[in-house]
């Protein structure tokens, strides 16, 4: 699990750092159609969040979307068909001078004219990617008046959630698990809390009547519990079931436009429960729910 699951000395998962991770300024040419990839990989929860702000804001028009593919034999992503000459993101990477020590990982945004990455840190690349010139106007994911708040949940979500339910997975022994399992729960039973508040409200969203980054980076995570996290990283103390206001909140942002398009669950078990070795070794990818019906399901009107 070494080379998969880096830890610290108490048996704790910890992510390893991204190669391209600060924020750059709005590139001159943004609004400039087809002058910006977003490299995204369907299983890859930090790429889903990029690939629904891209949806949410409608950016297609000046960011193509690429779609890499998982070769697991040689724990790397590779292109469909090549890409700048390139097989691999790897090779794209130390084109754009990345760490040869550093792992490739998605999602990425490259830039043609500059003919590098711009950026690869998820958190950071949302952040621009709300700054980007739109068509249509699209509203800002993160607006002034509720940044406080978003922030707050980025924050948390980031540390319990997002990397939770891998300190899940990844932990070395049952006190590093118990650890992270705990904190994960804590805090989706606050976001549960929360949303009933804001229900009560008359608002449908984490941070006010609006989608925002909030609830981007929450997604993620919360559409794999049942069919990943869940039965394959131990996350499984409640169901979302017993999470009502989080299930509802689920379900309207699935319902959102060009969200469900972002939705790979047969990508996800077979990444899944096909490439961790360690954690699931006879690489039997296990049959799973109907998406939709799984998250409607949960939704009270």
């Amino acid at each position: 699990m070494g080379g998969l699951a880096p830890a610290d000395a108490a048996g704790r998962y910890r992510r390893p750092a991204g190669a391209f991770t600060t924020l750059p300024p709005l590139p001159a040419n943004a609004a400039t159609a087809g002058s910006h990839v977003l490299i995204v990989g369907r299983s890859c929860p930090w790429a889903h969040r990029a690939w629904l702000v891209h949806s949410l804001r409608g950016l297609s028009g000046s960011i193509d979307l690429l779609v890499v593919e998982p070769d697991p034999a040689a724990g790397r992503w590779r292109f469909v068909e090549p890409f700048e000459g390139c097989h691999t993101l790897a090779e794209l990477y130390r084109r754009s001078g990345g760490d040869r020590r550093r792992s490739a990982t998605v999602p990425a945004l490259w830039s043609r004219q500059e003919q590098r990455i711009l950026v690869n840190e998820s958190a950071r690349l949302i952040e621009l990617l709300d700054l980007w010139p739109t068509a249509l106007e699209a509203p800002r994911l993160a607006p002034e008046t509720q940044l406080e708040a978003i922030d707050h949940w980025r924050h948390r979500f980031q540390d319990d959630v997002n990397d939770g339910v891998y300190r899940c997975g990844f932990a070395r022994n049952q006190a590093a698990y118990d650890e992270a399992e705990s904190a994960l729960f804590r805090a989706l039973e606050d976001a549960d809390q929360a949303l009933l508040e804001q229900e009560r409200r008359g608002e449908a969203w984490l941070c006010g009547p609006e989608p925002s980054l909030a609830d981007v980076v929450l997604f993620p995570t919360l559409i794999r519990l049942e069919l990943v996290y869940a039965p394959l990283f131990g996350c499984s103390r409640l169901p979302l079931g017993q999470l009502p206001a989080l299930g509802r909140w689920r379900a309207r942002f699935f319902a959102l436009a060009g969200v469900s398009d972002t939705c790979c669950p047969e990508a996800w078990r077979a990444d899944y429960f096909g490439a961790l070795f360690p954690l699931h070794p006879s690489g039997i990818v296990p049959a799973g729910p109907d998406l939709s019906r799984l998250v409607n399901s949960q939704l009270v009107l």
